[in-house]
């Protein structure tokens, strides 16, 4: 298990683009919406990992009510795992609350999971298997 990416949810996806390509000194390689949560997304590539920048599509999107919430800022850390089902099941018999019963499909061609904030001290974990892997 590595880490595959941090997710930061933002308000202006173009501004912040801007802001992490000059940070980061690399450019965005990938841009894509993720329908089913009303989220625009955008990678850099750091090292092996990534950033993820999150932007909502919609007022009622789950970056926009994250936002209004939280504001700004680190959404989840992302851990890219080779059996996203096993390790869902070895973490729900370990005590952790999961998000969703099953892997559902997240931008970059992953599959993933979500494990409830309030069991890893505030932090969202997700976890992301490739589908090129299946």
């Amino acid at each position: 298990m590595h880490i595959d990416h941090i997710g930061i949810a933002v308000r202006d996806l173009e501004s912040a683009i801007q802001t992490y390509e000059k940070i980061l000194n690399t450019s965005c390689f990938k841009r894509e919406v993720v329908e089913s949560e009303k989220v625009d997304t955008a990678f850099l590539q750091t090292g092996e990992s990534k950033v993820e920048l999150l932007g909502g599509t919609s007022p009622d999107s789950v970056i926009n009510s994250y936002i209004e919430r939280r504001g700004e800022g680190i959404h989840h850390v992302a851990f890219e795992v080779t059996d996203i089902e096993k390790e869902m099941k070895r973490l729900k018999d370990e005590g952790f609350r999961l998000l969703n019963e099953t892997p559902k499909k997240g931008a970059d061609n992953k599959l993933v999971a979500f494990l409830h904030p309030k069991g890893q001290h505030g932090v969202l974990v997700e976890l992301c298997q490739s589908m090129d892997t299946e």
